[in-house]
């Protein structure tokens, strides 16, 4: 992001963005967690009009100054492959990156069972696999003001009818459901902004996935991916909105589903 000429209006300096970066991959396995939203963060300036700015709104402002910014757009995590019912979790999405602030990849979506149920800690946290019921990956991690995002949902521990679910990944403003009584749990919901002109949700989480159709976690609002069930792999996260991947309902030769891309995006009075 260039700059070549400051403003003489100090106010004008200051610059709107969000910074959302790439979501986790879903887990593998039987009833997998979803992959957490990539962290979600937003300041709006002083001088701009836009409405409505996300709940989340007031993480670090920038003045810029005449120089040059880079930019790293965070890709998604990728989907968890892997043999068997243990399967294997899904990976971190990568961190996006403007001036002096940073998101932080979502965290990857457990696997089918212990050791690799565990949901991974980052933006938004990763869902954990049905035998793993503790709380599942941490959001918000490193932690900032106001948070960049919530955690994932824990696994279903007993058998149902369907059995078991998959917990789901968390998203920029709600965390990720729960798996239990059979169902997976759906992705928690991404942050809606009009920096673009327009209502815009990113960041949502990726559903866990489950046994039996109609039992599997729906994405989360903002890109999250759908669970799948039996046959099928996970649903990826939609590009650019660094959505968590859905998890998979059994184990190889299906995959979890790949987290989105994140995105930057950075608004200036220009006149």
């Amino acid at each position: 992001f260039c700059v070549s000429t400051v403003s003489e209006c100090a106010a004008n300096n200051e610059v709107s963005y969000i910074i959302v970066a790439g979501g986790g991959g879903g887990g593998n396995g039987d009833n997998t967690g979803g992959g957490g939203a990539g962290g979600f963060r937003e300041s709006k300036s002083g001088v701009d009009v836009y409405s409505p700015a996300s709940p989340l709104e007031g993480a670090t402002n920038v003045t810029v100054t005449a120089i040059a910014y880079p930019i790293v757009v965070g890709g998604g995590g990728a989907g968890g492959a892997g043999a068997g019912s243990c399967g294997a979790g899904g990976t971190q999405g990568d961190n996006s990156v403007f001036a002096c602030v940073t998101s932080t990849g979502g965290g990857k979506g457990g696997g089918g069972r212990n050791p690799t149920g565990q949901g991974g800690n980052g933006g938004s946290g990763g869902g954990n696999g049905h035998t793993v019921c503790a709380s599942g990956g941490t959001g918000n991690t490193p932690p900032t003001s106001p948070a960049q995002g919530t955690y994932g949902g824990s696994g279903a521990s007993a058998s149902g009818s369907p059995a078991y679910g998959g917990g789901a990944g968390g998203g920029a403003t709600v965390y990720g459901g729960a798996g239990g009584g059979g169902a997976a749990g759906a992705g928690g919901t991404g942050a809606t902004t009009s920096i673009t002109g327009s209502p815009v949700a990113r960041a949502g989480g990726g559903g866990g996935g489950a046994e039996s159709a109609p039992q599997t976690g729906a994405g989360g609002t903002g890109g999250g991916g759908a669970g799948a069930c039996n046959s099928a792999s996970g649903t990826a996260g939609t590009a650019n909105t660094g959505g968590g991947g859905g998890g998979t309902g059994c184990g190889n030769p299906q995959t979890g589903g790949n987290g989105g891309s994140g995105t930057v995006i950075i608004r200036y009075k220009f006149q």
